[in-house]
């Protein structure tokens, strides 16, 4: 039976690692062992970032809204209480864009929602 040399895999392989590894600082873009180390690292962080970047847009989005709606004197909650009754089918990241972009068409629902300057002082006034 011939001898079975490994050579060729183990290279393969180290190469495919130092790849991956490319743009990092010192011995971790150039020694497998440490390079090995980082890109597992490195997975583990992209992995969780890609969750952690869906609740970072989130918090901003809804910061955005409830500036927009401070500024049209009411607050975040009471007009998302007033979306989700009147079943207006807009998320955040609409709304948010929406509040940025074009801020006369947030106003108008607003409006439709039933929120003027003067229902927003009385509900100020009542939860005081």
């Amino acid at each position: 039976m011939p001898r079975v040399k490994r050579g060729v895999m183990t290279h393969k392989r180290h190469k495919k690692i130092i790849k991956q590894a490319k743009g990092y600082y010192g011995l971790k873009k150039n020694v497998y062992q440490v390079a090995n180390e980082q890109v597992m690292k490195s997975g583990n962080y992209a992995y969780r970032d890609r969750r952690n970047k869906k609740r970072e847009f989130r918090r901003l989005w809804i910061a955005r809204i409830s500036a927009a709606c401070r500024n049209a004197g009411t607050t975040y909650s009471v007009f998302m209480s007033a979306l989700t009754k009147s079943e207006v089918g807009l998320d955040r990241k609409v709304l948010s864009d929406m509040a940025i972009q074009d801020p006369a068409s947030f106003t108008a629902l607003l409006k439709q929602l039933g929120f003027t300057a003067d229902v927003a002082t009385q509900q100020y006034a009542a939860a005081a």
